[in-house]
């Protein structure tokens, strides 16, 4: 069984208090959009919210479980701490909420990299990889969540086992990687919903904000 936790619950200080899950692109919310892409390949998606208050914000989205962090105020490490916990499957897909282009296939080829690892975790170069955009081991996330000292990504991707993807290797599935593109700041959204523009067209020099430096 394969699992999907998209963290809902930042405090959208960069978008100017907005909810970005409710962004709308090319007529559609990013919750809708991303929830669509992961059934494709999920059996399980859950939403981790900041509070019960903000879980209601969901209650239409069909397909879909909202549960809250349990340990509140750390940021997305307790979001994964809740949803790994929350979690059905051996292997979870973990997203943020502001990424409206995400490629089931490459999510897919994420859950077969995996294989004896703790993660498998798209990498840019050496020094810059994307923890929010990959697939984990449950029983590791776990074992380390439930006792850790920091609070960063970076220190929890380092004590795994895991498997570093190019994106070169996604770009044979998605040439422009635009599974990528997270949308922070109301100009960002007002870009890439630009009259003629694609679908999920890229950003030229896309926010970094859901990468995390080695």
């Amino acid at each position: 069984m394969r699992s999907a936790v998209v963290l809902v619950g930042g405090e959208a200080r960069r978008a100017n208090g907005q909810e970005k899950y409710f962004f709308t692109y090319h007529g559609r919310t990013f919750i809708e959009r991303l929830v669509d892409s992961l059934g494709e390949v999920v059996d399980e998606i859950i939403l981790v919210a900041r509070d019960p208050e903000q879980c209601k914000r969901f209650h239409e989205i069909k397909g879909v479980r909202c549960i809250t962090d349990i340990r509140r105020g750390i940021g997305p490490i307790g979001g994964l701490h809740a949803g790994s916990l929350a979690a059905q499957g051996e292997f979870i897909f973990v997203s943020a909420c502001d990424m409206p282009c995400i490629n089931p296939a490459v999510i897919a080829h994420l859950f077969d990299c995996i294989e004896d690892y703790d993660a498998a975790i798209p990498s840019w170069n050496p020094h810059m990889f994307e923890p929010l955009h990959a697939v984990y081991r449950r029983t590791a996330l776990l074992t380390y969540l439930e006792c850790h000292d920091s609070l960063s990504l970076r220190a929890m991707v380092k004590s795994l086992s895991a498997r570093y993807v190019p994106v070169d290797e996604l770009k044979i599935i998605d040439p422009d990687l635009r599974t990528f593109t997270n949308i922070n700041k109301p100009e960002d959204l007002e870009h890439i919903n630009t009259p003629g523009s694609e679908p999920c067209t890229p950003l030229t020099g896309s926010s970094p904000d859901n990468k995390t430096f080695k």
